[in-house]
């Protein structure tokens, strides 16, 4: 997998933009990043929750989380030398499914029970 294979892929995920995000590529859809190229273009990220984040893990080496709390919350590295495209392609397209349920960045999903 290349970087440049990553990137085509992202962008090929309904309603994806590449912008950049502290001075490397990263991937939105509703103005939520979803994926991240780093800038050593050998790794990238994507954003899963923990659950889908230890699933990926425990089928590819390939997967390992970030550091710190983002990892914990699910933030994912993804070694770009190492990863099938297909395993990728789920891997994005949960990513981005994610961002959309969050909605736009400002909005916030009532945790409160009725």
């Amino acid at each position: 997998m290349t970087a440049e294979r990553f990137r085509r892929m992202a962008l090929a995920l309904k309603d994806s933009i590449e912008r950049t995000h502290m001075g490397h590529p990263d991937f939105r859809v509703n103005g939520r990043i979803f994926a991240t190229l780093h800038p050593d273009m050998k790794s990238g990220m994507v954003s899963l929750t923990p659950e889908q984040q230890q699933e990926f893990m425990s089928r590819d080496s390939a997967f390992a989380p970030e550091n710190g709390a983002w990892g914990r919350q699910g933030s994912t590295r993804v070694t770009l030398a190492d990863v099938g495209e297909e395993i990728l392609g789920e891997a994005l397209t949960l990513a981005r499914r994610n961002a959309v349920e969050k909605g736009p960045p400002g909005t916030k999903r009532s945790t409160r029970r009725r």
